[in-house]
């Protein structure tokens, strides 16, 4: 099974894999949310949504339900 963006934990790095790009917004992909890129979960609100991110150096807000739809790997 594939490991998607919200599994990651607080601190967790990842290196994103693949992206479902029908089902992320444009805006998303323009602000770097590509495969290839670094990402680090950086915070979670309250009641786990949205995740707070570092991509690339860029700070992104993300929902869970978009979320679950890029694909990654997870970093050591």
């Amino acid at each position: 099974m594939d490991n998607t963006l919200d599994t990651l934990k607080r601190g967790e790095r990842a290196i994103i894999i693949d992206v479902s790009s029908h089902l992320i917004p444009l805006k998303l992909l323009e602000m770097g949310c590509l495969p290839g890129n670094s990402v680090e979960l950086v915070q979670v609100a309250p009641f786990s949504d949205p995740l707070y991110l570092n991509i690339n150096g860029s700070h992104l807000a993300i929902r869970k339900e978009t979320a679950i739809h890029i694909i990654i790997e997870k970093q050591v």
